[in-house]
């Protein structure tokens, strides 16, 4: 069965355009707005729904994937070289915390779209006192001038048929002098749509890019700055989600049942298996419109 389903799907992605619209919307009211229980006891202190960078981190617990966590919120900032008074845009913002950690301790103002009500309520909160605002907006809507601007985990959702239009909304809201950062999930293959049991149950209307379609869609927008991959942390990241789950679930058993822990777990299992296998990567991509004056230096 699961080439069949696997072909029709197939013929889904290629009939239409799985990812625009109404159909946009869709990962966050079945994914994203499950309940921001789930997500605090999975994700640990911060709401980071995206790889954590171990590089320096020991802990491999709770504890080590907090410090992992912000060290990739860090590294964000520090690859585009964050600075007070710049104006950044967050594609894809989920909870709020990657723009409140820049505000905070950069000094930033910004915008964070989110297709996801649930997160959007959430990070209006976590953001109050800032400098930040958060909108429940499709990206394509997007027409204004920011310094710099991130994606960090919601490339996955875009789907091949948008690559490019994405990119020319990136480059329509970064000045002249800017950078754009895209953190994603990459494949070893090109391929038009995702695993049909990760279709049906995790992310709907998701599929992963590989290094080929990406580059395409940003051919003649932007040149290429840095390329940094470090997949195996989201093996750990993983894990680490997972461990936070299983504690957590004597408390979130009753709203959730059995069924939806089995079915997490799998997820979270199987999502691990393919970083330790180096089926799936993990890229962080800077982007300049036209090349940074004196070359850009790789920040590690």
């Amino acid at each position: 069965m699961h080439g069949v389903d696997d072909a029709a799907l197939y013929l889904r992605a290629k009939l239409s355009n799985l990812q625009r619209g109404q159909r946009a919307y869709a990962v966050g009211e079945q994914h994203y707005d499950l309940g921001n229980d789930l997500f605090h006891a999975m994700l640990g202190r911060r709401l980071v729904y995206s790889c954590g960078y171990w590089k320096d981190v020991i802990d491999s617990g709770a504890e080590g994937l907090d410090r992992a966590q912000q060290a990739k919120l860090d590294l964000v900032c520090r690859k585009l070289g964050l600075a007070p008074g710049m104006r950044v845009l967050d594609i894809g913002c989920g909870w709020g915390e990657a723009l409140k950690y820049a505000a905070e301790k950069y000094g930033v103002s910004g915008v964070g779209i989110t297709v996801s009500q649930e997160q959007a309520e959430f990070a209006r909160d976590l953001c109050k006192g800032l400098p930040i605002e958060i909108r429940v907006q499709d990206y394509h809507a997007l027409d204004e001038q920011f310094d710099r601007s991130w994606s960090i985990g919601m490339f996955e959702h875009v789907g091949v048929k948008n690559y490019r239009a994405y990119f020319e909304t990136a480059r329509r809201c970064l000045t002249r002098d800017g950078l754009h950062l895209l953190h994603t999930i990459g494949g070893n293959e090109s391929t038009s749509h995702t695993d049909p049991w990760i279709e049906k149950y995790i992310f709907p209307n998701s599929m992963i890019p590989s290094a080929a379609q990406i580059a395409k869609a940003a051919e003649k927008l932007f040149v290429l700055e840095d390329w940094h991959g470090f997949g195996p942390d989201y093996d750990a990241t993983l894990i680490a989600w997972r461990a936070n789950f299983d504690a957590a679930w004597p408390r979130l058993a009753q709203k959730y049942g059995e069924r939806f822990r089995r079915m997490w777990h799998f997820y979270l299992s199987a999502s691990a298996a393919n970083f330790r296998a180096r089926r799936l990567q993990l890229w962080q991509i800077v982007w300049s419109p036209y090349g940074v004056p004196g070359g850009y230096t790789a920040v590690r």
